[in-house]
């Protein structure tokens, strides 16, 4: 190979450095002008017993109200002064549910603006099942696709190292946060451990969202009046037109197919609603149980 040759081509292996340095630095400035983007992923399980023993004392959720959308409202504004640079994604929101069929509280919460509910199942004890594998499956996913380069997960299960490691393993920082323990520690080691950072939330930060319930002592419904027949029907269809006006025609399909049962979740809520109307406990009075379910029935398929 001549001089001239060699020259020709070492000037085309320099301009292909050249061009090619020069993609490379127009795709650093873009990177660079791309906001980083961050998520909530939440574990209500978690939540609810955490906060609700911090709050009120009490990991039952029938013992309090959880003003959601306050709550959600201040973890968004937390994670704006933490991740000042970043915009929100979304706030994942993980619960369970009888039938992954959504309860009254988790349709408003669905329906509120930058907020994604999903449902893992409730099995007879009310333990959540398959709620980790969600939360692994969409952090893994988001980070995966760039779509994240930052999650806050409020959650306290071992099971959720996967679910980091996973986030982790495509770039993605994982961030902890936690609820104050009045004793000892209410997330697991391992994922500590595992995570870019930890956050905890003192009692302060829930008490304005959790309101404990009235208690209404047994003995006290018990004593009160037996009510009829047609009260208990009258008050079934009351409730059942709520549910109805909340969750609308979509989940009336959803639960046609099940008649005359109801899904676990329903019933409690029905059961619970029912009493505080009524001033009467339905616990061992099977009869007006079945009135009360009549009457949620009947209004439902006049509706449909």
């Amino acid at each position: 190979m001549d001089t001239d040759e060699t020259l020709h081509k070492t000037g085309e292996v320099t301009a292909l450095l050249e061009r090619t340095n020069g993609l490379l630095e127009r795709m650093l400035a873009e990177v660079a002008k791309t906001p980083s983007t961050h998520a909530i992923f939440v574990d209500a399980g978690y939540l609810y017993a955490a906060a609700g023993r911090l709050a009120v004392g009490t990991e039952d959720r029938r013992a309090f109200e959880l003003d959601a959308e306050g709550l959600i409202e201040a973890l968004i504004d937390r994670a704006r002064t933490i991740f000042a640079d970043s915009r929100l994604l979304r706030v994942y929101w993980y619960d369970g549910a009888r039938r992954r069929i959504h309860t009254i509280e988790q349709q408003s919460i669905a329906e509120l603006p930058d907020v994604k509910v999903r449902l893992g199942n409730l099995n007879a004890n009310n333990q959540q099942k398959g709620v980790d594998s969600l939360i692994r499956t969409d952090l893994e996913s988001l980070a995966r696709h760039r779509a994240i380069s930052d999650a806050a997960l409020i959650g306290g299960d071992e099971d959720l190292v996967s679910a980091v490691e996973a986030a982790q393993g495509y770039g993605a920082r994982v961030h902890l946060w936690g609820i104050e323990a009045p004793e000892g520690r209410n997330q697991a080691e391992p994922l500590l451990w595992e995570v870019d950072s930890q956050r905890t939330f003192d009692a302060d930060f829930f008490k304005p969202y959790i309101t404990r319930r009235p208690a209404v002592p047994y003995e006290a419904l018990s004593a009160a009046p037996r009510p009829s027949r047609d009260d208990v029907r009258f008050v079934g269809a009351q409730i059942s037109a709520k549910w109805l006006s909340a969750r609308g025609r979509e989940a009336l399909v959803g639960l046609l197919p099940g008649h005359p049962y109801l899904p676990g979740s329903v019933d409690q809520e029905l059961l619970v609603e029912a009493e505080r109307l009524l001033d009467y406990s339905l616990r061992g009075q099977s009869d007006l149980r079945r009135v009360l379910r009549d009457g949620f029935w009947e209004h439902l398929q006049k509706c449909y």
